[in-house]
């Protein structure tokens, strides 16, 4: 079944409904202490941690969405569940994570979200939703349809001559980031194509790391593979591959090839590295200096 421009645009709306829904309830929590509960997963920290809140969002937004998973035919892989492989049986299923970024919410910081897609079986998103409780902002983007913030067309703004090189980092890159051969690698990759220096953001989950990339041009948010589980999920990059690609920016690995969202086992992305970029231009360079 191929789904109609206004069934996509019914599904986008539910969606933004269950996000907000479930965000508005995140805030309503926040600078609240949270029992933190170490789960089964991948060996970074923000992989292991689950509170009560992460529980409740996927709660409020699975009955949200419940009624389109019979009238659509539609599959599910969400963080807070075991993968039952529907979709894998779906022509399309909900791809969801009920709170991106656990750490930066336990410590009553910004940079965590609700993220929400819809992903073909052959793994193109059509639908990315990203709510951001904590400044009550939306992003949102349908296949073909353009992507918006804030119910307003969104894009790159244009950055100014002293706009410097913005790195959106999380774990997998701080500890190389603080090395200082690295550091002065970093003001030679930034200077020779005529950034004034480099800025580092490092307290966001992987969701909003990607949406900050727009919002912090020229910028870009880089994971680096490892062979452990870890480096994030198929949950934490499909709603922003989609505005990524509404955007016409790159999000792919970091050898450049497309981002495989709905993968065969395991939905752990570690292998091959991330690449959120706020121009091709910037992305290319970013992958020869990388390897």
């Amino acid at each position: 079944m191929e789904l109609t421009s206004d069934q996509l645009s019914e599904l986008e709306s539910i969606g933004i409904k269950a996000a907000i829904r479930a965000g508005e309830m995140i805030q309503s929590k926040a600078k609240k202490n949270h029992e933190i509960v170490h789960k089964k997963g991948g060996n970074s920290l923000a992989s292991q941690i689950v509170t009560a809140i992460d529980l409740e969002s996927q709660r409020l937004i699975l009955d949200t969405l419940n009624d389109t998973f019979k009238s659509f035919e539609l599959g599910l892989l969400t963080e807070e569940s075991p993968d039952d492989s529907s979709r894998h049986q779906h022509d399309y299923f909900w791809c969801i994570d009920p709170l991106d970024g656990t750490l930066a919410f336990t410590k009553g910081t910004a940079g965590y979200s609700v993220s929400i897609a819809l992903i073909s079986r052959h793994g193109n998103p059509l639908i990315g939703i990203v709510f951001d409780p904590y400044t009550s902002t939306l992003y949102h983007a349908i296949h073909r349809q353009g992507a918006q913030k804030n119910g307003v067309a969104w894009g790159v703004p244009t950055p100014s001559s002293v706009s410097p090189l913005t790195l959106m980092i999380d774990n997998s890159f701080i500890t190389r980031a603080d090395d200082p051969t690295f550091r002065d690698q970093l003001v030679t990759f930034a200077k020779q194509r005529s950034f004034p220096g480099t800025e580092i953001i490092n307290h966001a989950g992987a969701v909003l790391n990607a949406c900050w990339v727009v919002d912090h041009a020229p910028s870009l948010y880089f994971k680096f593979p490892k062979p452990n589980p870890g480096g994030g999920s198929v949950w934490d990059f499909a709603a922003t591959t989609c505005l990524f690609s509404e955007l016409g920016l790159p999000a792919s690995d970091i050898h450049g090839a497309p981002l495989q969202l709905n993968p065969i086992g395991k939905t752990y992305m570690n292998r091959k590295g991330i690449l959120f970029a706020s121009s091709s231009l910037l992305a290319k360079a970013a992958i020869n200096f990388f390897h």
